[in-house]
């Protein structure tokens, strides 16, 4: 099979791979096979391989390997990283500390009663000054909807709401395409609403379809190729962030690989321009 051709300077969306992709696996091996891929850099998920540890340590270890381009601050418990506040400054403390530019987290959820959470989430005026230091961006993720009634279980579960925070706190965005498409099967509009904000800065990748979230693409029911063809002819310039269930992986590593490699190549033919034009 032949490898893709590497990403060039005329070319400035990344694609990146999420840790999350291949959660079963020991991150070391997730970032060899991102890397022998041809993915750009990773996005790292805070989990259970950040207790007990130098978690700045940990992370120069895996830089050796591939750049990481995003941290994705916990979204459960975990042994002293403290509440969930706790967890967004350690975590932006932890990319200031490596030198990375970007960090991710899920807004509170109400249905979880993270009721103190929401109120300091309210109080902060400049999240790119109050939290990130002026030194790492910091985005929040739009949220699915669940259950049979089609629920959002969190704060700004409605797009026009939640554009009006994001610029009355200078809070970016992490889209997600499964999360949308989880109320939405043609997702298109609100991306465009949120894309138009001009507040986007990194997009998670997957597909939706029968109540299962971060599909293959072609897996679910999101029309995304025609997103991917926007994303090229906009000329979106930031990163591109493949989160996919590691169930929808073959079992042995072989298989992950070659699966890899083909949704890799879709990405590039669908992203990329050859000679300065769209294929």
């Amino acid at each position: 099979m032949q490898r893709p051709r590497p990403w060039s300077p005329l070319e400035p969306m990344k694609l990146v791979l999420s840790s999350g992709s291949l959660y079963t696996l020991p991150l070391e091996k997730v970032f060899e096979i991102a890397k022998d891929t041809g993915f750009d850099g990773m996005e790292v998920i805070i989990s259970y391989n950040f207790q007990y540890l130098d978690e700045a340590a940990l992370i120069r270890d895996l830089q050796q390997i591939l750049p990481v381009s995003s941290l994705h601050a916990p979204f459960f418990e975990l042994d002293g990283w403290g509440n969930k506040i706790d967890q967004l400054k350690r975590t932006v403390k932890l990319a200031r500390e490596t030198g990375i530019p970007l960090i991710n987290f899920h807004p509170p959820a109400w249905m979880g009663f993270e009721f103190r959470f929401w109120r300091w989430f309210k109080k902060i005026l400049d999240y790119q000054k109050e939290i990130g230091h002026d030194e790492v961006i910091i985005t929040v993720e739009n949220m699915p909807c669940t259950g049979d009634f089609k629920v959002n279980p969190h704060f700004l579960g409605q797009t026009a709401a939640m554009i009006d925070f994001l610029k009355e706190h200078n809070l970016y965005l992490t889209f997600d395409t499964a999360h949308m498409g989880s109320s939405k099967a043609n997702f298109l509009n609100d991306f465009h609403l949120f894309y138009n904000s001009g507040m986007m800065r990194n997009i998670h990748f997957s597909d939706y379809g029968y109540g299962r979230e971060h599909l293959l693409p072609g897996h679910g029911v999101l029309p995304l190729t025609r997103f991917l063809n926007h994303l090229r002819e906009t000329s979106y310039d930031q990163a591109l962030t493949l989160e996919l269930s590691p169930h929808e992986f073959p079992s042995e590593e072989e298989g992950i690989r070659e699966s890899m490699m083909e949704i890799f190549e879709y990405l590039c033919q669908e992203t990329r321009f050859a000679g300065g034009a769209p294929r």
